[in-house]
């Protein structure tokens, strides 16, 4: 090896031995100084170096053995220096690990249970803007806040939204880039935009899909159907195909169901 490739091994050899100590006195744990501005930082916790956006510490609680990846924002409140009450507004549970690049928004309750994981640039929150008043910039009108949690053991997939007012049960999958709201049962695999359950867990059975898990599914619409053809409050339902909300179509692959074929009953259209 010449000289040169000698001294450039040497260098980067002591680049990256210098960023790994760097990332060690970097990172966020109960004994450094930064760890003692959180409401509770747990036993075994830690905010991997670089560090987010974290502001109102005093405010946020993390449980023992939290992973909380590289680039993650936490925050409570609107800005740094705001008094925010009594209780605390931002709690993960124990055993969680939070994607790189995520961002957890808090400004009235968001409750994430143990042991959720989360791909990376996830992003939770519990305020939102509105537009009220169609005269005034939506960014100067105030914003509404509405309580989030996310039950124990869940898995949240890459670039999954939870919006302000989303409750989601224990065991569940959030698919990777889901935008979600509601609230949606223990058990269940959510995917979307908007997001919902594409999978139940059926104990003795496993893990169908809703119209096989129980509930009755869809009624087709039929030509003609005075009830149905042309009445507004149908034909323009954001939960059919082409309604106003532009529902995605459903998941194929591994989230999608079974195909079930027609029942002999139902009309075969051939044009």
């Amino acid at each position: 090896m010449s000289l040169r490739g000698v001294v450039r091994r040497a260098a980067g050899s002591l680049i990256h031995r210098l960023w790994a100590a760097i990332r060690a006195a970097g990172t966020v744990s109960p004994a450094s100084p930064a760890g003692y501005r959180f409401r509770r930082l747990g036993e075994g916790a830690c905010l991997s170096f670089p560090v987010g956006a974290v502001f109102g510490e005093a405010w946020i609680e993390i449980g023992d053995h939290t992973l909380v990846g590289e680039r993650v924002s936490i925050s409570a409140g609107m800005g740094p220096g705001v008094d925010l009450g009594p209780n605390s507004i931002v709690r993960i549970g124990g055993s969680c690990s939070i994607g790189r690049g995520s961002h957890i928004v808090g400004h009235q309750s968001i409750d994430i249970g143990d042991h959720v994981f989360t791909g990376p640039y996830v992003y939770i929150t519990d305020q939102n803007h509105v537009y009220d008043d169609p005269e005034m910039p939506i960014g100067r009108q105030w914003p509404r806040n509405n309580p989030v949690s996310i039950g124990s053991g869940s898995w949240l997939g890459t670039g999954a939204i939870i919006l302000p007012g989303t409750r989601i049960g224990r065991q569940c999958v959030v698919a990777g880039g889901a935008v979600v709201r509601g609230e949606f049962p223990d058990h269940s695999v959510i995917a979307g935009i908007p997001a919902k359950v594409v999978r139940h867990y059926v104990p003795g059975e496993g893990w169908l899909p809703p119209h096989l898990g129980g509930a009755e599914p869809p009624v087709p619409e039929t030509p003609g159907d005075p009830e149905t053809s042309g009445d507004p409050e149908t034909s323009g339902d954001p939960e059919t195909p082409g309604g106003l909300e532009g529902e995605a179509a459903e998941p194929t692959g591994a989230l999608a169901g079974p195909a079930v074929p027609p029942s002999p009953a139902d009309p075969v259209h051939t044009a």
